[in-house]
């Protein structure tokens, strides 16, 4: 297995591009079942997740061309083949084709889908809305089935489910009749799969709202799309260089997916200028202020950053407050901290508390999944002496050449051992 070895401390200097988002290209790849043509994605990151994703394609039979950073999808031949259990359990986003499957095939059958320990994630919001448009789950402790030729509905989540949104407007778009979803998830990538579909010829009103109408086409066309900036990188290179108290600009750093991370930075007393609309500087900061983060639905704080703030709550005075509001699995990271010399104390599952400032130390960590796995890394930057960082795998699925990209900004990072 791979390691990575750091030795720190280390700032961030610089400048980086953001690499395209692992949340938007999976659904736009689950969306290639859709269309018998040619299309074409671009921006597409170099993530372990899309190679999963890649080979879940091609278990359909479909065809899939990919260049470093293109892939060229042809569903022509697709059919709706057994996923298999060594494929799903590798990732959650593997749930994306039920959607797409039934609505072109009448029926899907998948090994129950994997992804990071973080709690609990049930699958009834998906399950829940695709027989509200007519789908039948055959029980199968080993399996998850669904058949049936679905029918337009008014669908109203069990909760604002960024995935299982997806799942539906991938479902509706080639189901004839007026489809509506209620309490949808309103995400960057969200909005861009809709304008995307739009663009292949799908019929989708209320982009951005919590309420979707989609007018079912009988087919999608060819076409062209791009994977938008990875807000959750942009926002993780941010609080890297906040910490390092580096100088450090990001470029793709869109500003208006980030109103509560920018937020945050402003309480907590971090330097940053907004260049454009789309790139951001951090500069060094003297001195830090602790601050209370809750994370939310978007636009609120996205739990997916609420672990990397935590390396920055590291170097603030006083005590700041991490209220984890999604998933009761998710704080796990904090006790790598405290390894490293951070003062935390975890009230429980949801809450934990992080006192600083404090200088932290390196050690032989684990990561435990992808956003624990950035978060001991980032600690790692700033840490005095060496941390060995084991299980990176998990790094390698949401950030791409993660590591390479940080030796270019002054990081000294090696990687061991072989995949």
């Amino acid at each position: 297995m791979q390691k990575l070895i750091i030795e720190g401390p280390s700032k961030l200097e610089g400048s980086i591009k953001t690499a395209g988002s692992k949340n938007h290209v999976l659904p736009m790849l689950a969306a290639m079942l859709l269309t018998t043509e040619d299309t074409v994605l671009h921006n597409v990151p170099d993530i372990a997740d899309v190679d999963v994703m890649i080979e879940i394609l091609e278990s359909f039979d479909v065809k899939v061309e990919r260049t470093r950073n293109s892939v060229v999808c042809n569903a022509k031949n697709a059919n709706p083949n057994l996923l298999k259990p060594e494929l799903t359990h590798k990732l959650r986003a593997s749930l994306l084709v039920l959607g797409p499957s039934l609505a072109r095939f009448g029926e899907v059958k998948m090994g129950f889908p994997g992804g990071d320990l973080i709690g609990a994630r049930p699958l009834d919001s998906h399950l829940n809305g695709l027989k509200a448009m007519g789908a039948k789950v055959v029980n199968n402790d080993a399996e998850i089935e669904l058949k049936g030729r679905l029918s337009s509905a008014r669908v109203l989540l069990d909760e604002i489910s960024v995935t299982a949104t997806e799942n539906l407007i991938l479902a509706a778009v080639i189901t004839m009749g007026t489809t509506e979803i209620r309490m949808a998830a309103t995400e960057p990538h969200i909005v861009a799969l809709c304008e995307f579909l739009n663009d292949l010829g799908a019929r989708i009103s209320g982009i951005g709202s919590n309420v979707l109408t989609i007018e079912g086409v009988e087919k999608l066309n060819a076409g062209e799309g791009r994977i938008i900036p990875d807000y959750l990188e942009s926002g993780t290179f941010a609080i890297a260089a906040a910490a390092s108290r580096g100088n450090l600009i990001i470029e793709d750093f869109v500003i208006d997916d980030h109103d509560a991370l920018l937020n945050t930075f402003s309480r907590m007393g971090v330097n940053f200028k907004i260049l454009d609309k789309n790139k951001l500087q951090i500069l060094p900061t003297k001195k830090l202020r602790a601050t209370r983060i809750r994370t939310d639905i978007f636009p609120g704080f996205s739990s997916d950053l609420q672990a990397p703030m935590a390396v920055l709550c590291t170097q603030a005075e006083g005590v700041s407050e991490l209220f984890e509001t999604m998933y009761e699995g998710r704080l796990q990271y904090l006790f790598e901290l405290q390894r490293m010399g951070a003062h935390v104390n975890v009230r429980d599952s949801h809450v934990g508390l992080v006192e600083g400032p404090s200088v932290l130390h390196g050690t032989d960590l684990i990561s435990f999944d992808i956003r624990a796995g950035a978060t001991v890394l980032l600690a790692a930057i700033i840490a005095h002496g060496k941390t060995t960082i084991d299980r990176i795998e998990h790094i390698d699925r949401g950030y791409e050449h993660f590591d390479g990209r940080l030796r270019s900004l002054g990081v000294k990072i090696s990687r061991i051992g072989s995949k």
